[in-house]
């Protein structure tokens, strides 16, 4: 080989290699699909050798792409770190910072944290992605992530910024109108339940608690929806009993527009945690958010949670 590989050409294949995909690597990249192609073609022109193999529909990396990505891509975190660090000497955050969590914690964030953090810090940007399955956040890209404490991965940095909440049994009092009230889960099989799906397809069962006794209960009903707003609405509408965080049915319990059941038989939960790789320098922007999270109702919820426990 008559000359090393640039560091534009040597991102350009690790983000077609971690995309699978031209037209994504060229967005991320912000340059064309085909000046990424011609990038991609020139370097393995120098490097004789075929590093993807391309079809109408798909990109997958060949057995000499796997194994260039394989060592340079060590490389390129490294330099990413130096960047970092040197971005860390500045006094004001900026750039972009790529956030994921569920659709509940989600419009929590959206609700009170973010517009502090932007108002604050304006030549920061949030992408913020809600996503019901678990994700990969290194794999991914994204800086940090928002999970109950059982789903954060061992070797994540996990900080508590929630106070307790729990699921709650909903429905509107139109539905309840002539119906006997279910007294414990069993007795949902004589309601319609509005049934969602776990991210890998299959029904999401119920799971209620009492006195040490913990019960799992598949509803059944004619309607099946995947997002907690649509779950609430269908409720709201009469259409059966929704099974949803207690942070989100609030509002409309206190206005009468919904009355929780089975209260009894859901307790609460710890809550949430921003969660983020240990192994990385911590950025600017995730640093910054941190502190505003800490300072907004729900870091003050935790904290408030934390100390009930040690007067205990």
């Amino acid at each position: 080989m008559n000359e090393r590989p640039t560091l534009s050409e040597l991102t350009a294949l690790a983000t077609v290699y971690r995309l699978r995909s031209f037209r994504k690597g060229a967005d991320e990249l912000e340059i064309s699909p085909s000046t990424l192609s011609h990038i991609i073609r020139d370097l393995e022109t120098r490097l004789g050798a075929r590093l993807f193999n391309r079809t109408t529909r798909s990109v997958s990396p060949t057995e000499a792409g796997e194994r260039l990505v394989a060592r340079v891509s060590p490389l390129l975190l490294e330099l990413d770190t130096a960047l970092r660090e040197v971005n860390e000497a500045k006094d004001q955050p900026r750039g972009l910072l790529r956030l994921t969590a569920s659709d509940t914690v989600a419009m929590m964030l959206v609700e009170t944290v973010i517009p502090v953090f932007l108002d604050k810090y304006p030549e920061m940007s949030v992408d913020l992605v809600a996503e019901a399955a678990f994700v990969d956040i290194v794999a991914e890209g994204f800086d940090a992530g928002f999970r109950l404490g059982e789903a954060v991965p061992l070797d994540m940095i996990a900080i508590h910024v929630g106070g307790p909440s729990r699921m709650l049994a909903v429905a509107s009092p139109a539905y309840l109108h002539d119906r006997k009230i279910p007294e414990t889960p069993d007795d949902l099989a004589r309601y319609n339940c509005i049934r969602s799906r776990t991210p890998a397809g299959r029904n999401y069962r119920w799971e209620f608690e009492r006195d040490g006794h913990s019960q799992s209960v598949e509803v059944k009903g004619p309607l099946t929806l995947n997002r907690t707003e649509h779950m609430l609405g269908a409720a709201l509408s009469g259409m059966g009993i929704a099974f949803v965080p207690e942070t989100m049915a609030a509002p409309y319990l206190d206005s009468g527009l919904l009355r929780s059941l089975l209260e009894e038989w859901c307790p609460p939960y710890p809550g949430i945690y921003l969660y983020y790789p240990g192994r990385r320098l911590l950025p600017a922007g995730l640093r910054a958010f941190i502190d505003v999270l800490k300072a907004s109702d729900l870091g003050r919820a935790a904290k408030r949670q934390v100390a009930g426990k040690l007067g205990e």
